[in-house]
């Protein structure tokens, strides 16, 4: 996706009876607006640190793009440096709408401060006919394959963490999870807001019910999402990182809590089941804080905050 002067953010639709064709206009428009320079006022400016590109990798199937995030080179950098930098895969949040784009401010700080490689995953979102186990092997699939051609992309694959805010820390969850099972040693984990349940149950936490309508309407959305997410027939908890048995052995995690969500508890919880697990995790919460508030640093004051301690915490996990 690339980006555009101007746009207009279209008006939030009626998501309890949305068509799949007033989705797609919906996705579309929005996400244009996104990745708009207009957009930069609550979204955030990059980086100039930061050196960022659109590509493309060839995964299983399908070529997928990633928002690649780079130091940019200094007078001082000489023909060998940043040969083995600490990657973090990152997934942005959204669901059925979202891009890589709306995350620019916080991954090119990443990329510019830590220093380190940040590959944002531009999933493919969530529709009719494209579950949630889609977008979830999309980032898995990003991770194995940039582990993998690590020497290619000029990363050390002894330095890995993933990230990502609601349903992209939701994927990053399962990433976790499935490097885990695979073998493949993470560093960290960093988890903003994360929507942990799919399964009907995701909406008999408490916090689903005191903000379900305010600060924003987050019901119907997150229904929406969980329609999508999960066809009928399918299992909710395959793609529910809350209920896994055994989450011992993860990455040690951030899992960043903003009070003022619907999904609040979702990360609440899984932080307990990380604890009582035996995975090393951190669960820090910001008081009044709204959901997606690391994205809207234009609006929100405590996005600086979080993203100095998602830095500094993965500054202490990946830089030697």
């Amino acid at each position: 996706m690339s980006e555009t002067t101007t746009a207009t953010r279209p008006p939030e639709p009626d998501f309890s009876a949305i068509t799949t064709e007033e989705l797609r206009a919906y996705r579309d428009a929005e996400n244009r607006f996104r990745a708009s320079s207009a957009a930069r006022t609550i979204l955030g400016e990059p980086d100039t640190g930061a050196a960022i590109v659109w590509q493309e990798i060839a995964l299983p199937g399908r070529d997928l793009p990633v928002r690649v995030y780079r130091p940019a080179p200094t007078a001082d950098d000489d023909a060998t440096a940043r040969t083995d930098l600490p990657l973090v895969v990152h997934v942005h949040g959204g669901g059925f709408v979202g891009t890589a784009m709306q995350c620019d401010w916080t991954n090119s700080h990443l990329a510019a401060r830590l220093p380190a490689l940040v590959v944002s995953v531009e999933h493919r979102l969530l529709a009719p006919g494209s579950p949630l186990s889609n977008a979830a092997d999309d980032g898995w699939d990003v991770l194995r394959h940039v582990v993998r051609h690590a020497a290619q992309w000029g990363v050390d694959p002894a330095r890995v963490a993933v990230f990502g805010e609601s349903c992209g820390a939701l994927i990053s969850a399962l990433t976790a999870i499935r490097a885990r099972e695979a073998g493949l040693e993470l560093t960290a984990q960093v988890l903003v807001n994360p929507a942990a349940d799919v399964t009907e149950a995701m909406f008999d936490h408490p916090s689903m019910a005191e903000y379900a309508y305010s600060p924003t309407r987050a019901l119907p959305q997150l229904r929406l999402f969980q329609r999508l997410a999960v066809p009928p027939g399918a299992d909710a908890r395959a793609v529910s990182p809350l209920y896994v048995n055994d989450l011992s052995g993860l990455a040690p995690a951030l899992v960043v809590v903003p009070t003022r969500d619907a999904v609040a508890d979702h990360g609440r919880r899984y932080a307990e089941r990380l604890r009582e697990a035996g995975t090393p995790v951190r669960l820090s919460e910001y008081p009044g804080a709204q959901h997606a508030f690391l994205t809207l640093p234009g609006m929100e004051p405590q996005a600086e905050a979080a993203q100095a301690e998602i830095l500094a915490f993965l500054r202490t996990a990946l830089v030697k």
